[in-house]
């Protein structure tokens, strides 16, 4: 983003992008809704969980977090344990 853009110029440019890709999370968003109930707590679930809240704070680095969440815990031997 450039230093001279205002908030209006961004969303001049990304609104309709902004507003696909929130229909788009809304409707999967209904369909974990509506499928059946899973006998125990889904990991993924968790994590997109955790990232709608990220989303909802104010904050200038909410896509760095989100990606935490999705990441792999940095491990020092991950050579060893992808067989490198």
């Amino acid at each position: 983003m450039a230093q001279s853009d205002t908030q209006g110029k961004v969303l001049d440019r990304e609104f309709l992008e902004l507003r696909a890709t929130l229909l788009n999370l809304a409707a999967a968003l209904d369909r974990v809704a509506r499928a059946h109930e899973a006998e125990e707590q889904d990991p993924r679930w968790e994590k997109i969980q955790r990232s709608l809240r990220v989303l909802l704070e104010d904050r200038d680095d909410r896509a760095e977090q989100v990606q935490l969440i999705f990441s792999r815990t940095y491990d020092p031997d991950w050579r060893r344990a992808f067989e490198l």
